[in-house]
């Protein structure tokens, strides 16, 4: 059974958890990552703009030690080439890591309420989209979303107004999607998770 790591507590991402271990894995909260397969950045609130090298002008519930310890953490886990998924916040947190900016706020894609929007997508071939099975409609529940890409990533899912929804990166066994697999009712998310705990 593959352990993957997350740097939380299970009372914030149980929904993780169970998409995990419904895909024959299991979760590791923080402690030692030293025998953990891969790295999972999950989502959340938004990265502090000076980071990425802006002012913030619409960045909000922002948490400085979550940002140090997970870019610290996708430090790392690359210098040992173990996979990475970035899922909403995570994606955005593997693009300024590789030096990427970030749009702060873009209309029509956070959640209405409680409720993930859905939305149409667009694919073109990858590991990422072939291991999801390239999904005509994903959900969406953020109001930030990639601007300048970092160095080595590509695009290789967009919504249909051009957001960025999933990358791979050229060298490292790393992925990230902008919608969140982990709740997704369609069979795209549980196959995005069961392919990330195998070889990519």
């Amino acid at each position: 059974m593959r352990r993957i790591y997350l740097w939380g507590t299970p009372e914030q991402y149980g929904n993780y958890r169970r998409a995990v271990e419904a895909a024959g894995g299991t979760v590791q909260f923080r402690g030692n990552p030293a025998e953990c397969w891969a790295l999972l950045l999950p989502g959340g609130g938004d990265l502090e703009p000076w980071r990425y090298g802006e002012e913030n002008t619409q960045s909000g519930n922002l948490d400085p030690e979550r940002d140090q310890m997970e870019l610290f953490l996708l430090d790392w886990f690359l210098s040992r080439k173990k996979p990475v998924l970035g899922i909403c916040r995570g994606i955005q947190v593997i693009n300024v890591y590789f030096g990427g900016t970030l749009v702060q706020d873009v209309p029509d894609h956070a959640a209405i309420g409680r409720q993930d929007r859905i939305h149409g997508i667009r694919n073109i071939g990858s590991p990422l989209t072939e291991a999801c099975g390239s999904p005509d409609m994903v959900n969406s529940a953020h109001h930030q979303a990639l601007d300048r890409l970092g160095t080595g990533l590509r695009v290789v899912q967009w919504a249909e107004d051009g957001v960025p929804e999933g990358i791979c990166h050229e060298r490292f066994p790393v992925w990230g999607v902008q919608w969140h697999p982990e709740r997704f009712r369609g069979e795209a998310g549980k196959r995005l998770i069961a392919a990330f705990l195998t070889d990519h």
